[in-house]
């Protein structure tokens, strides 16, 4: 697939974009039988993309050898109907080679995630993804978060280089992304791709539409995704009382939950995958489990969002 045509596919989604659990069996090594059927069931439920061993899918946790397998195995059973979207990262050299562990799979694109440990200046930073998007054909977006922060000029460069379609921002600092976005407008006229990419996106959405940026991650799909399809329509149609129902009564609970323990963006989204009857297994180290009584206030929060869509009707 060429940059254009992910463009193209991931500009104007039908559906919310799709970041898939790992699931580990009860040795702890990857299911890919599993895997396969979790990734199988988002599709079906209407995912607009699929993003393979990201950040929810514990990038982290994954040796090259389970990386390429299970991207190959999303490849296989998305099976072109929906891009595929693979994670890389850690230093240069080594993102490039999960890069071209994804191009061999099969895989659509890049989620270039931070580079490991180091905190780089501008002109490492753009240096190091330049070299990740030269080392294959995909195209490439890039995650800013934690030490990879960009200045708008540095996005600017970014946008200019063959290969980077895209930027997705896991800060959450508005004004900067105002400024990015102007900047790369001003610059580089074109159809540059932004993504909300902060844990549970949806909570800040309406903030981001404000701004320019109308695409967004959505880890909640993994587990309830009637909701996050029906809050997705709800953005789209501009049917901002329904937006406010589900953020009020699911999305703000939700989120104060997630805010109660480190690594919940992962852990408490595999405890919902668990609940909806699909065993993916527990998160690897260094992540932990939620606590019992975390697990009980997740289905009580999911069952409320349930039944919000269920007054709606």
């Amino acid at each position: 697939m060429t940059s254009a045509d992910l463009v193209q596919r991931l500009g104007i989604p039908s559906g919310p974009l799709f970041f898939p659990v790992t699931a580990y069996g009860a040795d702890g090594s990857v299911d890919l039988d599993t895997y396969r059927a979790h990734v199988r069931q988002g599709v079906a439920a209407g995912a607009a993309a699929v993003f393979a061993c990201c950040g929810t899918g514990e990038f982290h946790a994954l040796t090259p050898e389970e990386f390429e397998a299970c991207v190959r195995a999303a490849v296989e059973e998305t099976a072109g109907r929906v891009p595929v979207v693979a994670g890389a990262g850690y230093g240069t050299a080594l993102a490039v080679r999960y890069a071209r562990l994804a191009e061999a799979a099969g895989a659509d694109g890049l989620l270039a995630m931070p580079p490991y440990l180091v905190v780089a200046g501008q002109e490492g930073l753009l240096r190091h993804y330049r070299e990740m998007a030269a080392a294959t054909a995909l195209p490439v977006i890039v995650y800013q978060r934690d030490n990879a922060v960009f200045t708008p000029e540095t996005v600017v460069g970014l946008a200019r280089t063959e290969g980077i379609i895209g930027l997705k921002d896991g800060l959450g600092d508005l004004d900067l992304m105002q400024r990015i976005v102007s900047a790369v407008r001003t610059e580089v006229p074109g159809d540059f791709l932004y993504f909300n990419g902060l844990p549970t996106a949806e909570q800040t959405q309406l903030s981001y539409l404000a701004i320019g940026v109308n695409l967004y991650s959505s880890a909640v799909f993994c587990f309830a995704p009637e909701i996050a399809l029906a809050f997705h329509r709800a953005l789209i149609d501009g049917d901002r009382a329904t937006v406010a129902r589900l953020l009020d009564g699911f999305y703000r609970p939700f989120v104060e939950l997630r805010a109660r323990g480190r690594g919940y963006a992962v852990s408490l989204v595999k405890a919902g995958v668990r609940m909806r009857g699909l065993d993916v297994g527990e998160v690897r180290p260094p992540l932990h489990e939620p606590g019992e009584d975390h697990v009980k206030q997740l289905a009580e929060i999911i069952e409320r969002g349930y039944a919000l869509l269920e007054e709606a009707q």
